[in-house]
């Protein structure tokens, strides 16, 4: 864990008028450097390495649909937390990728200081990059702490964003069979 971060927190902490000789905060700049340098540990991580060479021969040609996976960002704006779930589909070509390494994808490119747009497509760039997929469909659904806590304070909205590539982007119905499928409880 880095020292300078620490004293970078315990700067905004003095910024902020709090007393950092006060026994509750006297340990937050130390905690607050290792949270965040957990959150944003995908900065640490590469496609390959997370991968491992976890892509296996397969005659299966019918879509693959990894739903529901949980994902927790930051903000690149006003460094606060968005979560919610991916949903990724692909549709493979001789190859398939270990089903953990889908969620370790969403999670590296999550763990980055982020606009959800953009994990969106880093997420599917990434899917299709590994397993040279015909097509691969990402949703994700998340609700923004930065508009829940500051600015509008809207707590029940939820923001989707889609990235469709390949035939989930040219074919009609492989973009409907894999928002049926996700929708599907």
């Amino acid at each position: 864990m880095s020292d300078k971060l620490a004293n970078l927190y315990k700067d905004v902490l003095i910024e902020l008028g709090e007393d950092v000789s006060r026994n509750g905060i006297l340990d937050t700049p130390t905690r607050a450097a290792k949270a965040m340098q957990f959150l944003t540990q995908g900065y640490d991580q590469d496609l390959n390495t997370v991968v491992n060479g976890a892509i296996f021969d397969s005659d299966n040609d019918s879509m693959v649909i990894v739903k529901d996976i949980e994902l927790y960002s930051m903000c690149e704006h006003h460094m606060l937390p968005f979560i919610g779930k991916a949903h990724v589909g692909y549709l493979p070509t001789g190859k398939v990728i270990g089903l953990s390494k889908i969620a370790r994808i969403v999670d590296m490119f999550a763990r980055r200081l982020q606009i959800q747009e953009n994990l969106t497509k880093q997420i599917a760039e990434a899917i299709q990059d590994v397993t040279g997929a015909a097509g691969v469909g990402v949703i994700i659904e998340a609700k923004h702490m930065c508009m829940m806590m500051r600015g509008v304070e809207k707590q029940n909205s939820v923001m989707t964003s889609s990235t469709m590539l390949g035939q989930f982007r040219s074919s009609q119905n492989t973009r409907n069979e894999f928002l049926t499928l996700i929708e599907k409880k």
